[in-house]
């Protein structure tokens, strides 16, 4: 059987990890069976849908990785809403109600209060005459039928609800917009989509869908099979929200996190995989399974990511990052330093400690060693046996060795006790930059 999985957000904001985690996971599946993704605009909520926000969520996910074969929009798509409206109503499945939002939680109280589950009820039919003659304006409910609605989860396992302790959804507003529901069905099914993979939070969504579903496809046709994830949650086990601007992916982007980093973490969370990082987007979809995922609530370690980052930067070619590094930046100067950055940006650092300036680290007890160091580098312009040699010669004069040898070195040359290997540095900083250096001067 083809697969067509689908995303489906609402452009209400940016997206965030925990939005981008569910994409992710879809096209995944939808890569490895060889199906079809779709990305679908859940943009019936004229107020809050903008453009703007639409256009970042098609630039997040192609920045991820992600491609599409096609993109649709519940805003076009209103006709098709209106003609299984009808079709629902003609079979008794839809019927109108009255009650003010305030009605309803008077209602939803009074039944808490009586501990019983705050299901709602149908007026009876004097009632629903006064409602009338007020000339009030209906909102629509799907009717659920008596007894038990059951599916297979591929996360979850078997899940059963009966129907009793559901109330019978809203779908449309009394000003004829739709709400979430019937709309989300309706598309599963003109869009031939075979497996539906979202949050947990959808799980007694899912129960009132696959009613709906079934009531609206012809023979033949199925429901969708489902997969419930657990949703991600912050360190501190706080909800991820799609307001959390710092996890936007806009925002993780321009923080100088990879793609590739952000789809290794993401892909692997809340599995029973060793968090890594892939070599391609591609080889997260060869070993994508939903039996690896666990009921657990995987929390989002930004140092994690960070973790991540670095290695996909240690593992990346020159041309690859070659239009992020400062002018005049060689395959040479990215080789020797890549493997000491945790973000791309942080090669900066680097340049300019070997082309341009750097404050010289000199103690009191090192000035002596420091002059001798200099007068014993080796002449002409340094090259990859340079440092060996000239650190040789060092231990020869000087007795030092070790750290005593190589940090004072390390702290005059480039004014930090850390960094690349100073063999590979040498050359790029030149013999009169390190001279000076090693003088005192900043340069």
């Amino acid at each position: 059987m083809s697969t067509t999985l689908r995303f489906a957000p609402s452009p209400t904001g940016l997206l965030h990890v925990g939005n981008a985690r569910m994409a992710l996971i879809n096209w995944l599946y939808a890569k490895k069976t060889g199906g079809n993704f779709i990305l679908r605009l859940d943009d019936t909520d004229a107020l809050r849908s903008k453009p703007e926000f639409a256009t970042a969520i098609e630039q997040d996910l192609a920045w991820l990785g992600l491609n599409w074969a096609t993109v649709e929009r519940q805003s076009s798509r209103l006709g098709a809403y209106d003609a299984a409206f009808e079709k629902l109503s003609s079979t008794g499945r839809i019927y109108a109600c009255y009650e003010t939002a305030e009605e309803l939680d008077y209602m939803r109280k009074r039944l808490r209060a009586r501990n019983m589950p705050p299901i709602y009820t149908r007026p009876d039919e004097k009632k629903l005459a006064e409602y009338m003659a007020e000339d009030r304006k209906p909102h629509w409910r799907f009717s659920l039928t008596e007894g038990a609605i059951d599916f297979d989860d591929l996360v979850r396992g078997p899940v059963h609800f009966e129907t009793k302790n559901l109330s019978d959804p809203v779908i449309r507003r009394e000003d004829g917009t739709w709400l979430y529901m019937l709309p989300s069905a309706i598309d599963d099914i003109d869009m031939g989509v075979t497996h539906v993979v979202r949050g947990e939070d959808h799980v007694a969504n899912t129960a009132l869908q696959v009613q709906m579903i079934e009531a609206l496809i012809d023979a033949g046709g199925s429901v969708p099979i489902f997969a419930h994830l657990p949703l991600l949650t912050d360190m501190d086990g706080g909800g991820l929200s799609k307001r959390s601007g710092s996890l936007s992916l806009q925002d993780l982007r321009e923080d100088g996190i990879e793609p590739l980093a952000l789809a290794s973490y993401l892909a692997h969370m809340g599995t029973s995989d060793d968090i890594a990082i892939a070599a391609h987007i591609n080889e997260l979809a060869d070993t994508f399974d939903f039996s690896h995922f666990g009921r657990g609530t995987p929390k989002f370690d930004f140092n994690k990511l960070l973790g991540l980052n670095a290695a996909a930067i240690h593992a990346m070619d020159f041309a690859d990052a070659k239009d992020r590094l400062p002018d005049g930046a060689s395959e040479d100067f990215w080789l020797a330093v890549r493997e000491n950055l945790t973000r791309v940006s942080d090669a900066k650092e680097w340049f300019d400690v070997c082309f341009a300036d750097a404050t010289p680290v000199i103690a009191d007890e090192d000035k002596d060693f420091i002059v001798a160091a200099a007068g014993l580098l080796p002449a002409g312009e340094p090259n990859g046996d340079t440092w060996g040699n000239w650190t040789k010669a060092i231990k020869e004069k000087t007795g030092r060795k070790g750290k005593g040898l190589f940090m004072p070195l390390r702290l005059a040359l480039t004014g930090a006790d850390h960094g690349p290997e100073l063999k590979t540095l040498l050359p790029l900083m030149g013999r009169e930059k390190a001279l000076e250096r090693l003088s005192g001067n900043k340069g």
